[in-house]
């Protein structure tokens, strides 16, 4: 006879409750008539906004498929800009199209800054995330610190400014798959790792693995009965869990070591930065344990930010080949031969930052930023959203708004580039965009500068994406033949890579 069991812990002691089918089928029937009475009691109680039929139990959650971003777009053209579905037990209401999103996130900025009480975002960077907390004082607090540790190694004076640039452009001549985690591990620890750093590999794999776990985390919160049997959703949920209590440990190890050797006069990195803004001031209002918790959100969404991004500009450039080599005419002509882009050349280099943003805009890689729910009821494009009901923003509808675009699926540089969305708006905007636009340009000009990216005629590039907290291209090949005379010595790379002074073929590059 086939049996389900779930197995916990009583009082210290395993112990396995064994469920034969009827039992387990019983439990089902029960959760069903127990949601579909809540459901009819909901519809009966309050007016629901537009929005498709939501079934018992799952609700709406079968119908999203592998790229909710799209369907959410699918069901705007339908029911509106602004309408309602059901997961699991949650109401859930969606926000399509640039007008909505820039009326709840600017005009109701503050109605739209907090976020839910997820399960899963108490695990995020031991639960003082400043993406995953709540709106308040506290985390005011928080983003004031970090938004100030970030400019003081970026922007505040030439001597750190420079210090950035020369870690991003040391990174991308060399070409490798760790290139975007290194360089925000060198700003928040004083120091970057060498490519075959057995540690750093294993986290940064980590980190990979984050992204493509955090959905799981979404359905678990709206669905939390996912959790009491065994499914794959409740698989990935613990794999979720387990990343992230493993890289909170590295940055911690790596706090304490800068705690132990901190001297208040001299400022290696960011985490003493962070150190001396939190612990050795009076007014920060944040407890210690907030130094880690920032350090990881830092080089958590600065290397999942631009590593992604990087492989959809190399993937284009391959892709379109007439366009690639408008850009490398274009920085041939105002850098020349014997030297290599730098932060001053972006003011002659207009066309190759449209480029960089039109790519963000074209694939829209953050397709929603976290959820929010307004404390109040609120009012966007005329209709009530209720109060402390979760919405979710759907950003890529905004860069592919019709009303907004006029070819939104066509790759089309702009001269115009405010309009697009990828670092979300309002009081919950990223404050890395500055470093993370720096980054992308000054990556992209040096590699154009110094390669030329081609694809294989017999492995056609495609779009198709893998869908978690970005959207990532599926694995291809790239080759990137050297065009340039500064890149005097053969390019080191992890073993799985192979690379030399004219030609190297990757099997696709996680920068």
């Amino acid at each position: 006879m086939i049996q389900w069991g779930l197995q916990g812990y009583h009082n210290g002691r395993s112990m396995k409750v064994i469920l034969s089918p009827p039992a387990l089928v019983a439990s089902f029937v029960f959760l069903f008539c127990l949601e579909a009475c809540l459901w009819v009691r909901n519809l009966r109680l309050k007016r629901r906004l537009p929005g498709p039929f939501a079934w018992p139990v799952v609700g709406n959650a079968m119908q999203l498929g592998q790229m909710p971003h799209i369907t959410f777009a699918k069901l705007a053209k339908k029911y509106g800009n602004v309408y309602q579905i059901r997961l699991g037990c949650s109401d859930i209401v969606v926000l399509n199209g640039d007008r909505a999103i820039r009326e709840a996130l600017i005009q109701h900025s503050t109605e739209f800054a907090g976020r839910p009480n997820f399960i899963s975002f108490h695990f995020v960077s031991g639960g003082k995330s400043m993406t995953f907390t709540n709106y308040g004082k506290q985390w005011k607090a928080h983003r004031k610190i970090s938004q100030s540790s970030l400019r003081a190694f970026s922007s505040a004076n030439s001597q750190t400014k420079k210090a950035f640039e020369q870690h991003i452009t040391a990174e991308a001549m060399e070409l490798v798959q760790i290139s975007a985690a290194n360089i925000m591990c060198a700003l928040c620890f004083g120091r970057r790792y060498g490519h075959e750093d057995q540690e750093f590999r294993t986290i940064l794999k980590k980190l990979d693995k984050f992204g493509e776990t955090v959905g799981a985390g979404s359905l678990v919160d709206v669905m939390p009965w996912l959790q009491s049997f065994p499914n794959p959703v409740r698989s990935v949920y613990e794999n979720f869990k387990n990343l992230n209590e493993e890289f909170f440990t590295f940055v911690k190890d790596k706090v304490v070591q800068h705690r132990e050797s901190f001297n208040p006069d001299v400022t290696r990195d960011m985490t003493d930065v962070i150190i001396k803004g939190i612990e050795h001031s009076q007014d920060s209002g944040l407890t210690k344990d907030f130094v880690e918790a920032t350090v990881t959100d830092l080089i958590g969404a600065g290397q999942d930010t631009i590593s992604t991004v990087m492989q959809w500009i190399l993937l284009l450039l391959a892709k379109y080949p007439d366009m690639q080599a408008k850009l490398q005419e274009l920085i041939d002509k105002v850098v020349g031969q014997d030297r290599l882009p730098s932060i001053e050349d972006r003011s002659s280099l207009t066309h190759l930052d449209a480029f960089i943003y039109e790519t963000m805009r074209f694939i829209s890689f953050v397709p929603s930023p976290s959820p929010t729910p307004p404390p109040q009821t609120s009012t966007i494009e005329g209709l009530h959203i209720p109060k402390d009901t979760v919405v979710f923003i759907n950003q890529w509808s905004v860069n592919h708004d019709p009303l907004k675009w006029k070819d939104p699926h066509v790759l089309t540089p702009h001269d115009i580039i405010s309009g697009v969305m990828i670092f979300s708006t309002g009081k919950r905007r990223c404050i890395g965009n500055q470093i993370a636009m720096v980054e992308a340009f000054l990556f992209t000009a040096v590699l154009l500068h110094q390669c030329s990216f081609e694809s294989n005629p017999s492995e056609p590039l495609t779009l198709d994406c893998s869908y978690g907290l970005t959207l990532k291209p599926l694995r291809c090949r790239v080759s990137a033949k050297l065009r340039g005379k500064l890149l005097a010595t053969p390019i080191q790379t992890h073993k799985s890579h192979q690379y030399n002074k004219t030609t190297c073929a990757a099997n696709f590059i996680h920068l």
